[in-house]
């Protein structure tokens, strides 16, 4: 649902309209990132706060200072906030802006990996660690070395090796390490530094990680996302290509990499055979929602699978206070997946 219809929108009927209610009101929350440790559902969200800036494509208006743990026994069920988990002054290289994170569980000991901007303005992933998965967890003193951009998603898989994707470009700074190292020229636009419309989409960017879970035990690689004729989907593609929070899952033997079109406000996904790729499109899995953003996790619990994801409907269309929700998820004979329409 495009922002510039949002002046136009009467907020009781939308919510009324909606398919799922907030999680939680009594704080914003987005990008929930979500797993089973402990026969429980944990949820890792975004804690959304008004930065008091003017909106911009960069990002500047989200002040997010701050992670809560939220857990549930069932996606239908009552929610716990255990409360703020990691705050921005618990972690020694990061200045502000506690993006997107997401959790994962190795040897009894679970870790948390998030997006901040360190004191130069660049975002880096760092890693903070818990014997809880309710936290507090304690960060790293440095961020993962050679890391960069947002929107960390740690995947586990078959065989128990570990995979990290990550990338967002506009606010993200993706585009900003085209050239491997961080392009230091002036930021205001947005779409600085992209490819050109008929040149290949930056995508999201894959490592393995080091048996410690805080180190990339190889060089990023992109991770391709191909067109029904086996053609990477280039930049113009704008309903179809890759802008951020990178998802990954296995259903019935295939890898399905879920993804964020950003600016035209779709979920999609593409299908591969391996951690790497490539990956085919497949289509969309969630239509636009109210903001300007759209970010999820997909959960299978109880033989059922479910999509987190978020819209701004509870604060009425500001899209940078935005409130998670959850849904659940079907798939179609063939493995693809049946599209979500967030409003009746």
């Amino acid at each position: 649902m495009p922002e510039e219809n949002i002046e136009d929108i009467n907020f009781d009927d939308l919510n009324a309209r909606a398919i799922s209610a907030p999680l939680v009101n009594h704080i914003y929350t987005a990008d929930p990132a979500v797993h089973v440790f402990e026969d429980k559902i944990y949820i890792y969200p975004s804690h959304d706060i008004d930065a008091g800036e003017a909106f911009d494509d960069l990002g500047s208006h989200f002040a997010m200072e701050d992670y809560h743990v939220f857990s549930m026994d069932h996606p239908n069920g009552a929610i716990t906030d255990h409360g703020v988990v990691l705050h921005v002054n618990d972690v020694p290289w990061a200045q502000k802006q506690m993006w997107d994170s997401d959790c994962v569980e190795k040897n009894g000991k679970y870790y948390i990996f998030f997006s901040a901007k360190d004191y130069e303005g660049i975002f880096r992933i760092g890693v903070a660690i818990s014997n809880s998965p309710k936290g507090p967890f304690i960060a790293e003193k440095q961020p993962i070395q050679n890391s960069f951009s947002i929107d960390p998603c740690v995947f586990k898989d078959t065989d128990n090796s570990y995979y990290i994707y990550f990338g967002g470009i506009w606010g993200g700074q993706l585009q900003r390490w085209r050239e491997g190292i961080f392009n230091g020229g002036s930021p205001e636009s947005p779409t600085a530094f992209l490819p050109e419309n008929n040149q290949p989409a930056l995508t999201s960017k894959v490592a393995k990680l080091k048996d410690n879970l805080l180190e990339f035990d190889e060089t990023p690689k992109d991770l391709i996302i191909l067109d029904e004729h086996g053609n990477p989907i280039n930049q113009g593609e704008i309903n179809k290509r890759f802008f951020e929070a990178s998802w990954m899952h296995i259903y019935n033997g295939k890898y399905y990499f879920s993804y964020s079109t950003g600016d035209t406000h779709l979920l999609c996904y593409a299908i591969g055979d391996n951690v790497y790729g490539p990956f085919t499109y497949a289509g969309v899995i969630l239509e636009p929602v109210i903001g300007w953003t759209t970010h999820h996790s997909i959960l299978k619990f109880n033989d059922k699978w479910y999509l987190f994801y978020h819209d701004s409907s509870l604060s009425k269309g500001v899209t940078h206070l935005r409130s998670m929700k959850v849904t659940e998820l079907n798939y179609n004979e063939d493995g693809t997946i049946q599209t979500i329409k967030p409003y009746n």
